[in-house]
């Protein structure tokens, strides 16, 4: 954490003397807001239950839209041990949780695996779910191989000025190719259900909708399609809210995403032959879906 290099940014942060990264976040430890269960994953995730779901603070991607915004830029949670978070992870299964879900773990990466190990020696047994933006460096992720079960990761951009307006990375379609890739392999392409229809194994690739960026996500649906085929599951989010914040500055986002765009991009996977995949019906952009970042559980 001297010099930390872990996502795609390195930024060469000194993150273990204080100094932030561009994640947002330094010092020892790891700062997380909630511990939980959580029961508004894909079906496969969170089940009857609820994942189990913990909500890391900081993020390297910092998406000027992202739902957890004052969480995704460390404003929000609270410092604890790897300890404690492994801990935490017993906790959860305790309480019934169907796996344990890291959300936006990326720069608690070492942190992590450490937790994970110590949870497993004391009984940990249901899946770790790494639950990402899809901006992760290969590298990284290979640390993770024997500890995570299931990915569930973004893909969020094939377009890389879209990228670089919204997120600042203008880098995102070649790490994200890469990192999946990285995911499939540690994978086997290889997808495991148990009786009950929760997933034990795999990779679960996310994209949501902008308004106005329906062939950014075409371009997306179709590289993972034409890439992997079935050995990936594609959920596609009609869930995009948008918050008063962005408006000025970002007016083409300050909409909903309409039910003609998002069947136009579902229509679209179903024409490619997409059979393994989500899709979400309804009204899901509210602000009442975003969990209270309160510390609980932790």
């Amino acid at each position: 954490m001297e010099v930390c290099r872990l996502c795609p940014r390195e930024c060469g942060a000194d993150r273990k003397n204080g100094r932030a990264g561009i994640c947002g976040v330094s010092g020892e430890g790891i700062i997380a807001a909630r511990a939980a269960l959580h029961l508004w994953e894909e079906p496969c995730i969170s089940g009857e239950n609820g994942s189990g779901t913990v909500f890391f603070a900081g993020c390297p991607l910092r998406c000027v839209y992202c739902q957890n915004y004052d969480l995704a830029r460390g404003r929000a949670g609270k410092r604890i041990t790897t300890e404690r978070l492994s801990e935490v992870f017993l906790e959860l299964q305790g309480k019934g949780a169907a796996n344990i879900n890291l959300v936006t773990p990326t720069h608690y990466t070492p942190e992590i695996i450490t937790a994970v190990r110590q949870a497993r020696e004391l009984g940990l047994w249901i899946p770790i779910v790494y639950n990402c933006s899809g901006y992760e460096k290969a590298e990284t992720l290979r640390m993770l191989e024997g500890v995570v079960d299931v990915y569930l990761t973004d893909f969020k951009y094939m377009d890389g000025e879209a990228a670089a307006r919204y997120s600042k990375a203008p880098d995102y379609p070649e790490a994200a190719r890469a990192a999946l890739g990285e995911m499939v392999r540690q994978t086997g392409g290889e997808t495991v259900f148990d009786g009950q229809g929760m997933m034990q194994k795999g990779v679960i690739v996310r994209h949501l909708l902008l308004p106005g960026h329906l062939k950014n996500a075409k371009a997306v649906v179709k590289y993972l399609y034409e890439t992997y085929k079935d050995r990936v599951f594609i959920s596609l989010l009609n869930q995009y809210t948008p918050f008063p914040r962005i408006r000025e500055a970002f007016p083409e986002l300050a909409r909903k995403v309409t039910k003609r765009e998002y069947g136009r991009l579902v229509d679209y996977a179903l024409s490619l032959g997409v059979e393994n995949g989500f899709i979400q019906e309804g009204e899901t952009a509210e602000e009442s879906f975003i969990p209270a970042f309160d510390g609980e559980g932790l």
